[in-house]
Order: C-alpha cells, then sequence, then structure tokens
C-alpha cells in the first residue's frame, strides 16, 4: 500500500532486524493504590457541586475497565490544589524513587550491573527535571561515569515503544554494547483541582503512575528473551490538538481529544499496512500485536484493526484494569504480561502519542 501519509525521515528511523537482544524488563509502581471506586467518590465531592459535567460524564469512570491505579501520592492529596512548583518537586522526588527500582530491577532481570551499562535513555512527559532524572540516578546506582545518557521529553503515550526503538538505536552496529532504557511517568500530579474540562475529568478516570525498564544489548548474540526488529512511526498531519499538554502555573492540562479512537478506526490501519510493506513483514508472521492500552475503546478499535476477536487483547485490557493508563510504560507492563505468559514468536508493540503519532517497534520472542 502506497505511504502517502508517513513524514518523510520515517524511513530513515527504521531499525534492522536483528539489531539488539532484549535481556532484562521490569516493572515498578508508586506505594498508594487507588480503588477506582474511591477516585470515583473522590472526583464526585471535588467536581460534582462545581459542575454539571462530572453527572454526564461519570459513566466514564465505571466504562473504563479499571479496577484500580497506583499514585505517587495518596488519595486525600488530590483534593487539595497544587501548582506547578509543587508538583515539580514531587516529581523530582517519585520519578527518581521509581526510575532506581525499575534500573536496578531489570539490571537483576538481565544478570548484569550497573557498570556493565554503556549508555542510558530515559523517557518521561510528565515532568520537567534539569538536570534529568537519569543524571539523579548517577548519584545513587553505580553507572560509569563516561556512559552516554540520552533524556527524552514529550512522547507521551508513544514513549515505551519508541523509546524501545531509540535505545535500539544507540546500541545497533555496536556488537556487546549495553543501552538500560528506563521510562517513568507520574501522570496522577497533572490532575488539576481547578480544571472543570471534559479532558480532565476523563484523564482523572484514566491515568496512573508507574515505571518500566529494559536492558538491550547490541548484536544478535545468545542471552535474552527477545530481539529487538524493525521500528517505524507515521505521524498524522494537522493532529497536534490530539494529544498533549498546556502548561501554565498550575502545572500540566491534558489535552486528550474525543477523536482518538475514531482515528485509530479510520486511519491506523494504512499506517500500519505502510509500515509492514516498508520493512518487508508479512501480517501474517505477527503472533500477536502488543498494544498500548490507552483505554477501551482504543482497545476495541485496535482489535478490529487487526482482526482479532472482541477482548482478544487480553494482555493490555489485564493491565489497564490493574494499573490503568500510566502513559509511556504502560505497553512494556504489556510486554512483560506477555513475557510472563509464556508468549513466543514474532510480536508488533504499538502505542499513539502527541504529534499524532503512531510507534511501531517489532520483536522476536524466544521461547
Amino acid at each position: 500500500m502506497p505511504d502517502s501519509g508517513m513524514m518523510p525521515q520515517a524511513q530513515g528511523s527504521t531499525v534492522m532486524p536483528g539489531a539488539a537482544v532484549l535481556s532484562g524488563l521490569a516493572t515498578a509502581l508508586p506505594p498508594h493504590r487507588l480503588d477506582q471506586s474511591d477516585v470515583i467518590e473522590n472526583a464526585r465531592r471535588i467536581f460534582g457541586a462545581r459542575t454539571g459535567l462530572f453527572e454526564t460524564l461519570e459513566p466514564v469512570f465505571t466504562n473504563a475497565e479499571i479496577d484500580s491505579r497506583w499514585s505517587c501520592m495518596p488519595l486525600e492529596w488530590f483534593s487539595e490544589q497544587t501548582d506547578m512548583p509543587e508538583k515539580t518537586v514531587l516529581y523530582l522526588r517519585h520519578a527518581t524513587d521509581l526510575a532506581e527500582r525499575a534500573a536496578l530491577a531489570a539490571l537483576d532481570d538481565a544478570g548484569l550491573a550497573p557498570e556493565d551499562i554503556d549508555t542510558l535513555v530515559f523517557v518521561s512527559s510528565t515532568g520537567i527535571s534539569t538536570p534529568s532524572i537519569e543524571a539523579r540516578l548517577m548519584n545513587r546506582i553505580g553507572f560509569r561515569s563516561d556512559v552516554a545518557r540520552l533524556p527524552i521529553f514529550g512522547l507521551g503515550c508513544a514513549g515505551g515503544a519508541l523509546g524501545l526503538s531509540r535505545a535500539t538505536q544507540m546500541v545497533a552496529g555496536r556488537p556487546g554494547a549495553r543501552c538500560l532504557l528506563i521510562v517513568v511517568e507520574l501522570c496522577t500530579l497533572a490532575f488539576r483541582h481547578d480544571s472543570l474540562t471534559k479532558s480532565n475529568l476523563v484523564a482523572t478516570a484514566l491515568f496512573g503512575d508507574g515505571a518500566a525498564a529494559a536492558v538491550l544489548t547490541g548484536g544478535t548474540g545468545s542471552g535474552g528473551f527477545a530481539r529487538l526488529g524493525a521500528a517505524g512511526e507515521h505521524l498524522w498531519p494537522d493532529t497536534l490538538n490530539v494529544m498533549g499538554w498546556k502548561l501554565d502555573p498550575e502545572g500540566f492540562e491534558v489535552i486528550f481529544h474525543r477523536d482518538i479512537p475514531r482515528i485509530v478506526a479510520g486511519e491506523f490501519r494504512e499506517a500500519l499496512d505502510a509500515f509492514l510493506d516498508r520493512t518487508g513483514t508479512a501480517p501474517g508472521s505477527i503472533a500477536r500485536p502488543c498494544c498500548h492500552p490507552g483505554g477501551a475503546r482504543v482497545l476495541d478499535a485496535l482489535e478490529d484493526v487487526f482482526g482479532l476477536p472482541d477482548r482478544g487483547l487480553d494482555a493490555e485490557r489485564e493491565v489497564l484494569r490493574r494499573h490503568g493508563n500510566m502513559s509511556a510504560p504502560t505497553v512494556l507492563f504489556v510486554l512483560d504480561e506477555l513475557r510472563r505468559q509464556g508468549a513466543q514468536g514474532r510480536h508488533l508493540l504499538t502505542a499513539l502519542g502527541p504529534g499524532f503519532t503512531g510507534a511501531f517497534q517489532l520483536l522476536e520472542m524466544d521461547a
């Protein structure tokens, strides 16, 4: 299929098969579990008397197929208004803590020590930090002083899939080079007590906090549980208003367009086919997609795109049920779930993020 909608540079971003081995993967959660029923009651107290919109949108909470989420702050924190400086202090502390836990767990899973890592890639879009979070980790974890660092901001929900692609690019053509990818999002810190918008209420119903880390080794040597192959992305034109942040003195305010499921249902297939055609990948060679579970309606649309039965994206729905949408790390939680289930064969990671961008990453999971 012709690839008329692809950005010109997308073809150059393709990573050739066999570029890296995925030898470690781990996830981490913050300390506070939020039951969805408690979140609904708290949201009703905060918004119910101030806007009739809450009564209209309350079914979003109950239809989200989310039982619980995890937060760096307890439920009562959300009842008070906080500003950007306060949220930034919280982001620095909790993002660094979660990054450390995920990183050490991924290294342990790979059987490696911190000094074995040559490159650090850190992905996050829910806070601002200079020095960046992975630089702060250098004071906690014994990485070498000459480790190369790549902090990435702004990928949003696509950050897990695109983070894997960027990390693969860092070790491609360097057999034995090791990269540690760390993905952290504290979506709950973007909660707006002052915002009576539909987007804020939908975000309140969906988003949680989480982190994931992965260890990649350049080349096609033995070891690990998956081999990273081709990657690419698709940016739809004139879609900057679909997903992202607005920033003001109170902090980030979510941009979350209702057309996301429609875009997935109507336009995702063409971008997917273009990627498969460009990389010479037969659709029938893919054992299973591994999708970012942005929400229940998005999963419905993705199941249709991939020709799966109703609720065929079972691992994605299970992650969504237990953790909500954690933005970037969520697709790595799904990959970890598939790994625990003993998944084998070729898988295709997909995610959607600001831009509006679709991300694709092929990997071969071993027995």
